[in-house]
């Protein structure tokens, strides 16, 4: 996956609570396997209105000038609940999206969502309305996020630290998922097999 450091992009407010994973990509869509193509569909009953998705809905906001080249979320409370399906970053990535900045998000969207590269920040709810504020009074304006320092940037400058688990930042800075993370350790998987071989050749009939 593609590695994550320091992102810089246009933020996009999406001021809902409870966005369900069937919301962010919903269950129609969910037919491929492959990781692509699902950006298309990301957010669908809410950026069209028509089921197939030939008319956009002009009040939605990444429909709008400038949001619709966002790579920044700003969203609200226990984003990303509902079902556990993996489609959901995969057409958040898609679309673009790097970063989504919210209070609190369900467990198992936030760990899939790690595993796909895009940088999950908790922030108090204070200091999500104040960034709000920010990108709603300024349309296009820029957050800036660095996994490095662990803060957030306002479009004022003004930063706001946030905490991650120290081995999902170190996945998201070299870029690896878990099988990425596995493959770091092959001549010792490799040596123990030999080893395993030697010893124990009965593990190997068949």
């Amino acid at each position: 996956m593609e590695l994550f450091t320091k992102h810089t992009g246009v933020a996009a407010p999406l001021d809902r609570v409870n966005v369900d994973t069937d919301a962010i990509i919903p269950k129609q869509f969910l037919r491929k396997i492959e990781r692509t193509g699902f950006g298309a569909h990301l957010f669908h009953e809410w950026r069209y209105t028509d089921y197939e998705g030939t008319t956009e809905n002009p009040d939605f906001i990444l429909n709008k000038e400038p949001y619709h080249k966002a790579t920044v979320l700003l969203a609200r409370d226990n984003f990303g609940c509902g079902s556990s399906r993996e489609h959901a970053p995969w057409a958040l990535s898609d679309y673009g999206f790097r970063v989504i900045i919210a209070p609190s998000f369900a467990d198992i969207f936030y760990n899939n969502c790690i595993k796909n590269g895009i940088l999950l920040v908790r922030l108090k709810s204070s200091e999500l309305d104040a960034l709000f504020r920010q990108v709603e009074r300024d349309p296009g304006v820029k957050v800036t996020a660095d996994l490095k320092k662990q803060i957030v940037v306002g479009p004022d400058k003004k930063q706001y630290a946030f905490d991650i688990n120290s081995f999902a930042k170190t996945c998201l800075l070299k870029g690896l998922d878990q099988i990425g993370w596995t493959l770091q350790f092959e001549d010792k998987i490799s040596a123990f097999e030999e080893k395993m071989r030697k010893e124990k050749p009965w593990l190997n009939q068949v």
